[in-house]
């Protein structure tokens, strides 16, 4: 085997994807900063019981796992960051106020979440802590949705669900509630004619919530139909308020919901959405309320927030065009590096050429050079 060859859906960064994937993270923690939130760095690796809690089956499958040779503890690399962040939020800062948190650093992944998807995302998100009404969940939805604006994706549309809509389903009959894991694959999936076989005993009115849900997809007007075809109990009215709210702040024109898109079900406690933009058919974001996860942190507080994948998002952009920079001659004199010093610290970009590279700046366009006129170093324009 090649000593250069990588492992399966793992992938070194170059130079032109690398620099749109920093300026992506710039953007976004630059964005985060003015509403307000705190950055923190949780570690690549921690033990199992505490990377895991609250994750869910699906997050312990997707985690590499290795045994700490300190201590012979199980240890894991880290999958997903919300968990720790969770943690930080609980157990290190420990405040009774609002908090508001938010990371960018790489995750590895046993497998890859897409057909085309890296194993190894660069994950930037953002939580807030502390706050269990809607103001909060309206916020990281508005910040999600202006983020992405910014750096230029248009056409960009927020996806609701809510958990509550289907925990209140199964809670009328106790039979669907032992199949709860096999209904919430059938029904992400929209698989209609298992869900058929599967509710053949369930109660009438609960078999017919279930086969409604695959359809109840649209604009806002999906939720009056929902209100209309299922139960009426107090929680999918209060879950269907939710969302109601939720969508009209946001804006019509950017939202649709989806009764069925379950994915993350059981890590989230409330409104769930995933963010869509032209050019991927997957969401380029998630995210939702999680309001227990703290709690085996030793400390409960309501949680909301969303997460996306730099990489992949760096795809969907432009191919990035090469920066101007100054071409300078290799050289002791003292006059031409103390202007060398001078320009990078404005900011310009100064390349030195080395004796016979004179024309191999890949990734930069010298326009200008540093040329000696009458023992002063002065800009040229490059012909």
């Amino acid at each position: 085997m090649p000593t250069w060859l990588l492992p399966e859906k793992i992938a070194d960064v170059l130079p032109s994807e690398a620099r749109k994937i920093e300026e992506l993270r710039r953007s976004f923690l630059d964005r985060f900063r003015v509403y307000g939130y705190e950055m923190v760095v949780p570690p690549m690796l921690e033990y199992l019981e505490s990377l895991l809690t609250g994750a869910g089956k699906d997050m312990d499958l997707r985690t590499f796992k290795l045994v700490d040779q300190v201590s012979g503890r199980s240890m894991g690399i880290r999958a997903d960051m919300t968990t720790q962040v969770a943690r930080i939020d609980a157990h290190l800062l420990n405040r009774a106020s609002v908090t508001r948190l938010c990371y960018a650093g790489s995750v590895l992944q046993t497998e890859p979440s897409g057909l085309h998807a890296t194993r190894e995302p660069f994950q930037i998100g953002a939580e807030i802590y502390g706050h269990a009404g809607l103001e909060a969940d309206a916020e990281i939805q508005e910040l999600v949705l202006s983020s992405l604006e910014l750096i230029g994706m248009k056409a960009v549309r927020i996806d609701l669900c809510h958990v509550g809509v289907l925990k209140a389903i199964l809670q009328l009959d106790p039979v669907a509630k032992r199949d709860e894991d096999i209904l919430f694959t059938l029904l992400e999936s929209k698989d209609v004619p298992e869900l058929q076989a599967i509710s053949a005993n369930y109660e009438p009115v609960v078999r017919d919530a279930l086969l409604a849900l695959p359809s109840l997809y649209g604009d806002l007007s999906v939720i009056e139909k929902a209100a209309q075809i299922l139960p009426r109990t107090t929680g999918i009215q209060n879950a269907l308020n939710d969302l109601q709210y939720l969508g009209e702040i946001a804006g019509k024109e950017h939202v649709t919901v989806d009764l069925s898109d379950l994915r993350g079900y059981h890590y989230h406690s409330g409104v769930m959405f995933s963010v869509f933009v032209d050019g991927l058919p997957n969401a380029v974001a998630r995210g939702g309320r999680y309001d227990q996860v703290g709690e085996a942190f030793g400390r409960a507080r309501p949680a909301t927030g969303f997460s996306l994948d730099l990489r992949e998002l760096a795809r969907l952009m432009p191919v990035a065009e090469r920066k101007p920079a100054i071409r300078a001659p290799w050289g002791n004199d003292p006059a031409l590096r103390s202007r060398i010093r001078e320009l990078r610290d404005q900011g310009e970009i100064v390349i030195q050429v080395m004796p016979g590279h004179e024309n191999e700046q890949d990734e930069f366009e010298c326009k200008q050079s540093l040329v000696c006129s009458e023992g002063q170093w002065i800009l040229q324009n490059v012909d």
